[in-house]
């Protein structure tokens, strides 16, 4: 890699994305809503998060990890955060599938720990069951003692899962709807993601309760104040747009750079003067920054505790100890900083007023109306699964 600080490869926006840049060129799209409030139950009530979390995270489409996770054939990782053990994979033919990480043979985890793994063949510890990344059941120690047993019949379980624009999805229940998932893909292969490879992956314990964390990147109010010492000021203020695809919000915001020359077609020079974000139900974020990705994806454990893993992706592997450096500045920049030590601890902070009861109800601005198009469509998902 030549100039570390390069961008990625000249890629054409889709339509949606050209318009929401447009707007932003404009000045951005007027707020078009008064006042409104959101019951800070939502965020603080065990039971009120029991019910969400039945309905979205047990039911709905999610992203696990971008593909960048398992670039080769002939690999495994398992991942444990959702609330059920998986296992993910890439077959000998490159498709991906998503596993339960349970041996068919007595229940036992099949693969443990939360490294990838480049392996053809999955063994039980236990009875040392052997599976293939593609889940069939290949051999089975001394099967003349199981008498009539149907190899075919026994593979490891798979869930529904779509791999789309870079990203691995996963569906927790039959007949899941992954069309949206796919139009999100379209965007995604616009910035080139599936390209991209792994540059670092972590997972954050953040003690707030997941919309809240959602709630920060829906939202450019709080932009150049909360992050007055990192990005603010490379931002405009309140210079933005947004909309949905399907229950997924999409937004940009204007960058201090001048819009008037720039070729907005031009998905590299688009990127310099506009960053946008994806907020994707039920609770994950994409960041686009001018030269790389950030995939941040929530993992609620209760109303009051998350897990976020966030993934950081970049056009090619670093070649110059000065292009890994550059790399590293970024990542600190981003995931310790601006999301760890801004975003994620303004959340706990969130939490921890909103649970004294002060606040019943939190006031969003006409800036904040993301957050309250996000709640709609939660509550939405909730009248749909009484």
């Amino acid at each position: 890699m030549g100039d570390p600080t390069a961008l990625s490869p000249h890629h054409r926006p889709t339509d949606g994305q050209l318009a929401l840049a447009r707007e932003v060129a404009d000045g951005g799209r007027p707020p078009e809503q008064p006042v409104t409030r959101v019951p800070a139950s939502v965020y603080t009530d065990p039971a009120h998060f029991a019910r969400e979390k039945a309905a979205l995270y047990e039911r709905m489409p999610q992203i696990l990890c971008p593909t960048a996770l398992l670039p080769d054939p002939g690999m495994a990782v398992p991942h444990d955060a959702t609330g059920r053990p998986l296992l993910i994979t890439r077959d000998a033919q490159g498709q991906v599938h998503v596993f339960l990480n349970v041996c068919r043979h007595r229940g036992t985890r099949l693969v443990e720990g939360e490294e990838v793994r480049c392996t053809k063949k999955l063994v039980c510890p236990y009875h040392a069951w052997t599976y293939s990344v593609d889940g069939r059941l290949l051999a089975l120690p001394r099967p003349d003692t199981f008498p009539g047993i149907d190899k075919d019949s026994h593979g490891l379980v798979e869930l529904p899962s779509c791999e789309s624009g870079g990203l691995i999805w996963f569906a927790p229940v039959e007949g899941a709807d992954f069309g949206h998932v796919r139009q999100i893909g379209e965007d995604m292969d616009a910035f080139g993601t599936a390209d991209h490879v792994l540059f670092r992956r972590k997972t954050h314990t953040v003690k707030a309760n997941w919309k809240l964390i959602m709630d920060a990147f829906l939202e450019s109010y709080h932009v150049t104040r909360l992050h007055a010492k990192t990005i603010g000021p490379f931002f405009k203020d309140g210079v933005t747009s947004g909309d949905l695809i399907g229950p997924h919000h999409r937004s940009a915001v204007g960058r201090l750079e001048d819009m008037a020359s720039v070729d907005l077609a031009d998905m590299a020079a688009l990127r310099r003067v506009v960053t946008f974000a994806y907020q994707l139900v039920p609770g994950a974020l994409i960041i686009p920054s001018p030269d790389y990705l950030n995939i941040m994806v929530m993992m609620p454990q209760a109303h009051d505790l998350t897990l976020v893993e966030d993934f950081m992706l970049i056009p090619e592997e670093p070649a110059t100890d000065k292009a890994r450096a550059h790399w590293e500045r970024s990542w600190a920049l981003l995931d310790g900083g601006v999301f760890a030590a801004e975003d994620f601890r303004a959340a706990e902070l969130g939490q921890q007023g909103l649970a004294t009861g002060a606040v019943p109800e939190l006031i969003l601005g006409a800036l904040e109306g993301g957050i309250a198009r996000y709640h709609e469509t939660v509550a939405e998902a909730l009248r749909a699964a009484e």
